[in-house]
């Protein structure tokens, strides 16, 4: 799961993905804050993976997986500064790299107990060592607010390791943002709610059709076509 800016009207939005491997639902809202989060997964009891957008703290951390390439960005923002903040971001970069080595092991070998064997090991030789930072001694001013956030949501940077079908990165989401963010900066957005409701049944057509490798065109014919005739519309279900 995933957001990024939109504009209606040249007044800011917030444009929500929710992504599966075959599904893709978007949602255009006012902002980006947790009572949407809330009511987009609703009835949703699966694993979630996101960056660390506060929105997201409603969800028990054993229904989280945290965004490593969102943690390898902020560790890179803290290695370039100095004393002890640059520490901390070498720390997590080495961490950062050690866990992707992991990953791209599994999917090679496919040896999950293995992968969870490597994984609880780095939870246990980093834990302590991001604690470290997140003490209130004056030389962590500048890296104690992101070892405290870590240091309460720890389960879920390691969920990836223990559930098939959850990755330790939200890519996915990413990519399947990217063709919306394209669009907006092309078109200027939205300039009323009747188009906000189009575009985002559109891109969910659109990114559903991408993902189930089936084509958007022939899937908009199909439904011209029957809704025409009065027959059940086809489903991307």
């Amino acid at each position: 799961m995933d957001e990024t800016g939109w504009r209606t009207a040249g007044q800011r939005r917030a444009l929500w993905g929710m992504f599966t491997s075959r599904h893709a639902l978007f949602h255009l809202a006012p902002d980006r804050h947790e009572q949407h989060a809330k009511r987009l997964l609703k009835g949703h009891a699966g694993i979630v993976t996101s960056d660390r957008w506060w929105a997201y703290n409603h969800l028990a951390l054993t229904r989280r997986q945290l965004c490593w390439s969102h943690l390898r960005r902020d560790f890179t923002a803290h290695a370039e500064g100095l004393a002890t903040e640059k520490e901390f971001g070498e720390h997590g970069l080495a961490l950062c790299e050690r866990v992707f080595w992991a990953w791209e092991i599994f999917q090679h070998t496919d040896d999950r107990p293995e992968l969870q064997r490597t994984i609880g090991q780095l939870g246990h030789q980093y834990q302590p060592i991001v604690h470290g930072y997140a003490s209130k001694r004056a030389r962590n001013r500048h890296s104690r607010g992101m070892a405290r956030n870590l240091l309460k949501a720890w389960p879920a940077l390691w969920t990836f390791a223990a559930h098939d079908g959850v990755q330790p990165t939200n890519n996915h989401a990413e990519r399947s943002l990217r063709g919306a963010v394209i669009y907006r900066k092309l078109s200027l957005g939205s300039q009323s709610e009747p188009g906000e409701r189009r575009i985002e049944r559109l891109l969910s057509a659109s990114i559903t059709c991408r993902l189930q490798r089936r084509s958007l065109f022939a899937h908009m014919t199909e439904l011209l076509a029957t809704h025409a005739r009065g027959d059940p519309l086809p489903s991307l279900a």
